[in-house]
């Protein structure tokens, strides 16, 4: 079965970090590029940080340059989230996606409506409390 499958959210306090895993099943993640999204009700999702699964160009949002650092472990098949500095605006549902026809930033910051990635796990919640 094809998937992707994410872990590692939780709850933390300001100031705190948190590591999220978005491990591929049944695929590589050489072909793709791999996103991290979040969506708090009401609000639409959005790119948080991106990376692509072969040279490993990656891309930030403003809102977590510097605190966040996404990266691929290529034996796994698997992409991190490092968020570092949390804060409590970051608290959300955190999703990952693949990919396959765009790179970096347009994965991360360009949604068209109705496009369809190719792929998307099943989320998992960050709550940060102040």
């Amino acid at each position: 079965q094809l998937r992707l499958v994410e872990s590692g959210g939780g709850m933390v306090q300001s100031g705190g970090s948190l590591r999220l895993s978005c491990e591929a099943s049944g695929f590589t993640l050489d072909y793709y590029t791999i996103g991290w999204f979040r969506q708090v009700p009401g609000k639409e999702r959005e790119g948080v940080s991106c990376i692509h699964g072969r040279d490993g160009e990656t891309y930030y949002a403003d809102p977590v340059k510097g605190r966040f650092t996404i990266s691929r472990d290529y034996a796994k098949d698997t992409i991190y989230l490092q968020m570092d500095s949390l804060k409590p605006e970051d608290t959300a549902v955190y999703y990952c996606a693949a990919d396959s026809s765009r790179r970096v930033r347009a994965t991360c910051a360009i949604i068209p409506l109705g496009y369809q990635y190719d792929y998307w796990g099943q989320g998992t919640q960050v709550t940060v409390s102040s």
